[in-house]
């Protein structure tokens, strides 16, 4: 068990959790060596989880650079073979983790394996499915045994730092969104396999932004929801239905950010602002690749 131990470095990516959510994550994987990059820069949590926990490295970033480039900092880290992407709100047993790790190592040709994921109720919940220009529904899979998929949730994956390091790390122009389907796309280009490992079970609520604030949060997701969305399926030269959609609505939608700003309406104004002011981003990048 201390050598499975001394092969993996578990990341992860903080960004305004409660310290309750992070003592209860940790409390499960601390044996294992941790790095953690906090893209809030809490000096003040950083302090407290050192008090409980041992940490190998921790990251201060002074501003919230996104999912992409926090994890990227923290790869570039790692001293180990394997690495385990790890969100806070997940809950693992070290016997899951070591079903993982060893499921890597059985599929020769694998680039990531992943969990399955359960809700706190202990259902079975959304982890993996076809990549997102094939339309298919987010339905869950009912295994009875490991499968090979497209593109898994990025929020708790293992891999080998060399592979990932060789494949070009996660594009840090992601910001929190589509980034795991952009990096599941890559492998399957590169002729390799992302699993989803049945006895590995994990339990995780994703698609929740722990941010309190509620202006915040919803900027938050909407900005970077539909700019990354629009920045994967450029990636793949299918953007333009989406962007001209988005297009059309923006007048409607400076009209409504207006009206509900006056109105002091600040969550439905925060909302259309956010999808403005992505559309803008996205057609700089447009321009900048001079394609309009």
């Amino acid at each position: 068990m201390n050598t499975l131990i001394n092969e993996l470095t578990i990341i992860i990516v903080l960004y305004e959790e409660k310290a309750n959510l992070v003592f209860q994550c940790l409390e499960n994987i601390k044996n294992f060596k941790i790095i953690i990059v906090d893209n809030a820069g809490n000096v003040s949590l950083k302090n407290k989880i050192e008090k409980k926990f041992k940490i190998y490295k921790y990251i201060l970033n002074k501003k919230n650079y996104g999912y992409a480039k926090a994890a990227n900092q923290a790869i570039k880290q790692c001293d180990t073979e394997y690495i385990l992407m790890f969100q806070a709100d997940g809950l693992i047993s070290n016997k899951d983790i070591f079903i993982l790790l060893e499921s890597h190592k059985k599929y020769k040709n694998c680039f990531i394996a992943s969990p399955t994921y359960y809700d706190k109720e202990s259902k079975l919940s959304y982890n993996s499915g076809c990549l997102p220009e094939k339309n298919g529904k987010n339905d869950i899979l009912n295994l009875e045994g490991d499968v090979c998929v497209e593109t898994v949730l990025g929020s708790i994956i293992l891999f080998k730092k060399k592979d990932i390091i060789e494949i070009g790390l996660y594009d840090e122009i992601f910001f929190l969104y589509y980034l795991d389907s952009e990096l599941c796309r890559r492998i399957i280009n590169r002729k390799k396999s992302i699993i989803q490992v049945f006895n590995a079970k994990v339990q995780h609520a994703h698609g929740h932004i722990k941010v309190r604030n509620p202006l915040k949060k919803i900027f938050i997701r909407e900005f970077n929801f539909t700019f990354d969305e629009l920045y994967y399926f450029f990636k793949i030269k299918k953007h333009y239905d989406i962007f001209f959609k988005l297009k059309k609505k923006i007048p409607n939608y400076l009209i409504k950010f207006l009206i509900n700003l006056i109105l002091f309406k600040l969550i439905k104004s925060t909302y259309y602002f956010s999808k403005i002011l992505a559309f803008f981003k996205f057609k700089k990048l447009l321009d900048k690749n001079k394609l309009i």
